[in-house]
């Protein structure tokens, strides 16, 4: 079996044998998970603030 004939295989069965969501129920989702990443990252962000202060304010007790 040829790389070739591998990759056709591969398209012909994405094309024919996937169930694929509608469109706009994909984008829906996609703009959900990009909100959530975002809430996500700004969390992140902040607790890894607050433990930057607090270690900042642990090491400057011994300065």
């Amino acid at each position: 079996m040829g790389i070739v004939n591998y990759i056709k295989e591969s398209f012909g069965e994405l094309q024919h044998h996937v169930s694929w969501m509608p469109r706009n129920e994909a984008q829906k989702n996609t703009v959900l998970v990009a909100v959530f990443t975002v809430i996500f990252a700004l969390a992140v962000f902040f607790v890894d603030k607050f433990f930057q202060m607090g270690l900042e304010k642990y090491f400057n007790i011994f300065n």
